[in-house]
């Protein structure tokens, strides 16, 4: 049985590239046996499957990545643009495959948005269960555009970082990306729970930083991380991640208070 709610399908060239690209740099894909991804609640649309399979094709040529859906009007459209190593299916949390074969990733984006806080672990677990050993679950959210997302990684013990990913050259303050924080989160942004002190903290540091936009909003952004780094957040990658918008951090840092925690 189809485990799911319909989403509202919102989907546009592009708006998944920041997902896409951190989930090219993945290891597991590299060291696949089996490098199946599933996009799953891919939307109206084929497009963010299509994309997906292209920027990992780069980097694993034999990747194949299944579009799952829990509307089956929205899996005969999709149908129509199947491609070797894309294909579409009917489905939802519970990932059905066929022949016993389970996914290296899954990518769950803009689809426990519509979902209560508390369904969170429950859709978070089915789909934990699916994966092949030493695989990864992506969920999180972002803007129509795409230009502010962030997302969860999770391997079945449970999450392992949180991403934030901003379009630097028209950014305010990196706050603006509390609207788009992952379900698990995106209420957990008031005073006394971490996710609060680090966006607060991620404020300061880019805007002490200032000074350096006469060089460019990347260089602000690079020494925004450095200094949420020398601050004690624990702060993963580096420079080559940091230029893209991205900033990294163990989810330890950020998790809901211990009253409140999912795992």
């Amino acid at each position: 049985m189809v485990q799911g709610r319909i989403t509202r399908g919102t989907t546009g060239t592009n708006r998944l590239r920041r997902i896409d690209r951190w989930m090219a740099t993945l290891p597991q894909l590299r060291r696949s046996d089996d490098p199946l991804v599933v996009d799953l609640g891919y939307g109206a649309s084929a497009t963010t499957s299509l994309e997906l399979h292209a920027r990992l094709r780069a980097v694993r040529p034999d990747v194949e990545v299944l579009g799952l859906e829990i509307d089956p009007e929205r899996v005969r459209l999709a149908s129509g643009f199947a491609r070797p190593g894309v294909r579409f299916a009917l489905g939802g949390f519970e990932v059905p495959l066929p022949e016993g074969r389970r996914p290296v990733l899954i990518r769950a984006l803009n689809v426990l948005r519509q979902y209560d806080e508390s369904e969170v672990a429950s859709a978070w677990a089915r789909m934990l269960a699916r994966l092949q050993p030493g695989g990864m679950l992506v969920e999180g959210t972002c803007n129509e555009l795409g230009r502010v997302a962030s997302w969860v990684a999770l391997e079945p013990s449970g999450p392992l970082s949180l991403t934030v990913s901003l379009r630097l050259s028209e950014l305010e303050r990196p706050s603006v990306v509390a609207e788009r924080l992952p379900k698990v989160l995106i209420h957990r942004n008031v005073p006394g729970e971490p996710v609060h002190r680090f966006l607060t903290d991620l404020d300061r540091a880019w805007a002490t930083h200032a000074p350096l936009s006469a060089f460019g909003p990347t260089q602000r952004w690079v020494a925004t991380a450095e200094s949420m780094r020398h601050a004690g957040w624990p702060v993963r990658g580096g420079r080559s991640r940091w230029r893209l918008g991205e900033l990294t951090v163990d989810w330890s840092a950020v998790a809901p208070s211990p009253s409140s925690s999912l795992f």
